[in-house]
């Protein structure tokens, strides 16, 4: 597992708590939020469960991302991008993440992730490469939408977004395919 840690060089903003009945941050994915679509066996694609509280004041919107800096491709791996959250929105039911983004509020939108599909795809670490640690971040934004297409990438999300981040709060999960 490298150190790379895809916040160290975005400036420092405010913290606030994100929790899950799915997840614990530092602790494995549990068989649902592992990737069907990509053949892992059990795995189903299951967004998690989030819920948030303590933004900073001054929170407009909302944008939800997930992503492996673990994956050997050298730029990472989106696995979900969200978007326009309500700042009066704090939770996310699991499964949220499903291919109608039914679970989401009516402003949000799901944006492509790396496979190229509009949800959640779980976690796939290739088998034998050791653990993966997959950041699931809020981002308490500045803004009542942030400005982006839903055919855009994760990657222009977070350049947009950069400027507008009042605060983040990040559960980090862990998931690993045996070789």
């Amino acid at each position: 597992m490298s150190a790379n840690d895809p916040f160290a060089r975005l400036p420092e903003v405010a913290s606030f708590t994100v929790t899950s009945t799915t997840i614990s941050d530092g602790a494995a994915w549990s068989p649902e939020q592992y990737s069907g679509i990509f053949g892992v066996p059990g795995g189903e694609d299951v967004s998690p469960q989030l819920s948030w509280h303590g933004a900073p004041e001054g929170t407009k919107s909302y944008a939800v991302t997930v992503y492996d800096p673990d994956a050997p491709t050298g730029s990472g791996f989106w696995h979900w991008a969200l978007a326009d959250i309500p700042a009066t929105v704090t939770e996310l039911p699991e499964g949220a993440g499903d291919d109608t983004g039914s679970g989401l509020p009516a402003s949000a939108f799901q944006l492509r992730n790396d496979a190229g599909a509009a949800r959640f795809i779980g976690a796939a670490p290739p088998a034998g490469h050791g653990p993966h640690r997959y950041f699931v971040v809020v981002h308490a934004l500045d803004v009542e939408s942030i400005g982006v297409s839903a055919d855009a990438t994760p990657a222009v999300l977070g350049f947009t977004m950069f400027g507008h981040v009042l605060g983040r709060a990040v559960l980090i999960a862990i998931g690993e395919t045996p070789a």
